[in-house]
């Protein structure tokens, strides 16, 4: 075990060979988000980004909450133009321009920024307690860290005006059905932490080149029109066979044995 830098609001550990694991610690709040904890959030990430030996991150909070939203006493006194000209809440989406691949381990409250954090991941597995929602239009503003961009590409129009305007939660079992998860885990405490950091551990096992080249291929799908996608990915794929760990692959699948990636 590495040494970690050590942060106020989150905890960072490396629970197996090649998972970087970041938790949000702020109990007595329910892990609301709070500029401080975002810009903690965003080092941490970039640390493990940039550390060859982290091939994949969990992202996770405590049982009882993921994050139960934005931190409200933080925002409610600020004017148009302090939020305008200082770009609040900006810094947020800088999640989503790690290479590496982000699973969330969800339990308990992921409500307004919270449930914007964990769709801002890669991958999300829920336990069977997680509750998610875009509570926002009931203190008076509508969400601002990306909830009605991503819900509306995740589970169209018609759902997300519904939440969005009524500000209803909706269970982990609604958000398997509609494709906000990608599963829900079975009943425990950890259970779904357990199962995010062994997902993490098989993509850790993969070739580091092909795992960053395979999200930013999805991720060019919400982007892109169809055909552009396609030769987007064409390219992508062509460009693997620059690599030594396309050959290693190949070679050991023709060979019948097990590869051996040098992620390079």
């Amino acid at each position: 075990m590495s040494t970690e830098k050590q942060y106020e609001f989150i905890l960072t550990s490396r629970p197996a060979d090649g998972v970087g694991l970041i938790t949000l610690n702020r109990p007595k709040a329910l892990n609301a988000l709070s500029t401080p904890l975002f810009t903690e959030l965003n080092d941490a990430v970039k640390a493990f980004d940039d550390d060859d030996g982290v091939r994949a991150v969990v992202l996770t909070g405590s049982e009882r909450a993921f994050a139960a939203g934005a931190d409200i006493k933080e925002m409610k006194d600020k004017q148009f133009a302090e939020v305008f000209k200082g770009k609040f809440l900006e810094s947020w989406s800088l999640l989503t321009t790690v290479r590496k691949p982000i699973i969330a381990a969800v339990s308990g409250y992921a409500l307004g920024g919270g449930c914007e954090l964990a769709l801002m991941c890669d991958i999300i597995l829920a336990s069977p307690t997680a509750v998610f929602g875009q509570p926002e239009i009931s203190i008076g503003v509508i969400p601002g860290g990306g909830g009605t961009q991503r819900l509306a590409h995740a589970i169209g129009k018609s759902r997300t005006m519904e939440l969005v305007l009524t500000g209803r939660n909706f269970s982990a079992q609604e958000a398997a059905e509609w494709g906000v998860v990608s599963r829900v885990v079975g009943e425990g405490e950890g259970v779904v932490l357990k199962e995010a950091i062994e997902l993490a551990q098989v993509i850790a096992s993969k070739s580091a080149i092909a795992v960053q080249a395979g999200k930013e291929a999805v991720n060019a799908a919400y982007e892109h029109t169809l055909n552009e996608g396609l030769r987007y990915e064409r390219r992508v794929f062509h460009s693997l066979f620059a690599t030594k760990d396309q050959k290693e692959g190949m070679a050991a699948f023709a060979e019948k044995r097990k590869p051996t990636w040098s992620h390079s």
